[in-house]
């Protein structure tokens, strides 16, 4: 089997179908299409195309390793070089499910976990509720609302929430200006009453969710370490499960100084990419949650081999899941394998329509839980509704090199 062409797409996501001289064709995501990297990794996409033309998808280590090894900057890393060789590399895990008639599932391993638990993720921005009214996301500030969206999860059978407490900040703005600016009004000047209200947001979580329920706090990595330490000192008594991007993760000693200041257990990863960004949290055991986002750290094959690391670490693996269809559904198939998964990310962005409609299937949690997808490939394709309006270039033999190191 060859791969003959390569469509790469760019719209609500940014996607790639990777085609084949047998007729059998392969999605994959590149995890950039939020935040202002989106075009960066589309064109990144089409270059690394022109590498993978006449190479057999089953080769999926060789592919993986002749992009990273054999394009001068891919050693060096970085997310648009990773989040292209995610693409490509889960466009080929799909054509060899396929082509084999078995979910991915089977080639990583097989099932460890019959069942996915789920928890609401990012509810600081609503829940069903507010969400589907608009079909859009909102920012909720009071106490109050906190409480109410955590009933609303919990209404549909989770038993886990995620929020990141601080993100709103204390007086009401536009929301718009409030992503622009990613929480800068937070960083190294977060006063009293700052803290004060993102405690009683989480407060008011507590109470809604009762004992039983589980509480992620994600900070986005807007605070510094110390502030880190302070919050996380502070919100001890509300039992969290686990403390997400408390800080930057640039430098993971930071993680230690946070550790050694407040007893929430620390999670970070969707701003690591490949193994080796991974390598210190490891050693340094600062971790008790490893997040690696599959369409940013390199695929199927390199997500794998993050989470076989961390197990011998003792460390936990719940996957960042903040894209679209195929990442959700490549990062089912991997959680099913992996005997030190945690929990599945459920994003809120999920409710949204262009997330419903964005695949050929809609997958979704039922009473908290996944149940995994069995249809060959990763299960998901993108659908005809989100292709008519992405932008499209289809990269094949006869599409110049350029000047790069042929395979």
């Amino acid at each position: 089997m060859k791969i003959t062409s390569v469509e790469c797409y760019l719209g609500n996501f940014i996607t790639v179908k990777v085609n084949t001289d047998e007729g059998i064709s392969g999605w994959g995501e590149a995890g950039l299409a939020y935040g202002n990297c989106w075009e960066a990794a589309f064109g990144q996409c089409q270059d690394f195309a022109k590498l993978v033309i006449d190479m057999d998808p089953f080769d999926t280590e060789k592919i993986w390793e002749h992009l990273h090894r054999h394009t001068f900057w891919g050693m060096g890393g970085g997310v648009v070089i990773t989040s292209a060789m995610a693409a490509i590399d889960t466009a080929c895990w799909d054509i060899k499910g396929k082509a084999l008639g078995v979910p991915v599932y089977k080639l990583l391993g097989g099932k460890t976990n019959d069942k996915l638990r789920a928890y609401a993720s990012q509810l600081q921005f609503g829940w069903r509720t507010q969400i589907e009214k608009n079909d859009s996301l909102t920012l909720l500030y009071d106490p109050q609302d906190y409480y109410d969206v955590v009933k609303d999860a919990v209404a549909e059978g989770y038993d886990s929430v995620k929020i990141d407490p601080v993100f709103a900040p204390y007086e009401k703005g536009d929301i718009g200006a409030i992503f622009s600016t990613q929480g800068t009004h937070h960083r190294g000047c977060y006063r009293q009453h700052d803290l004060a209200r993102s405690v009683e947001r989480i407060a008011a979580a507590r109470e809604a969710g009762g004992p039983d329920m589980d509480i992620i706090v994600e900070i986005h990595s807007l605070l510094d370490a110390n502030t880190a330490a302070d919050l996380g000192k502070a919100l001890e008594p509300y039992r969290i499960m686990y403390y997400e991007e408390p800080t930057m993760p640039c430098n993971p000693s930071v993680f230690k100084h946070i550790k050694e200041r407040c007893g929430l257990p620390l999670a970070t990863g969707e701003r690591s990419y490949t193994r080796w960004g991974f390598r210190q949290f490891f050693e340094d055991r600062t971790l008790d949650v490893i997040q690696p986002d599959l369409c940013n750290t390199g695929g199927i094959t390199e997500t794998k081999k993050i989470c076989d690391m961390a197990q011998v670490y003792d460390i936990g693996v719940q996957i960042h899941v903040c894209g679209g269809p195929i990442a959700t559904a490549a990062a089912l198939q991997v959680e099913a394998a992996i005997p030190n998964f945690v929990i599945h990310e459920e994003h809120n962005a999920n409710l949204l329509t262009k997330f419903k409609n964005g695949g050929t299937n809609y997958y979704c949690p039922k009473d908290g839980y996944y149940d995994i997808p069995e249809l060959p490939g990763i299960g998901q394709e993108m659908s005809e509704e989100e292709l008519s309006h992405c932008r499209k270039v289809v990269i094949d033999a006869s599409t110049p090199a350029a000047n790069f190191v042929k395979k």
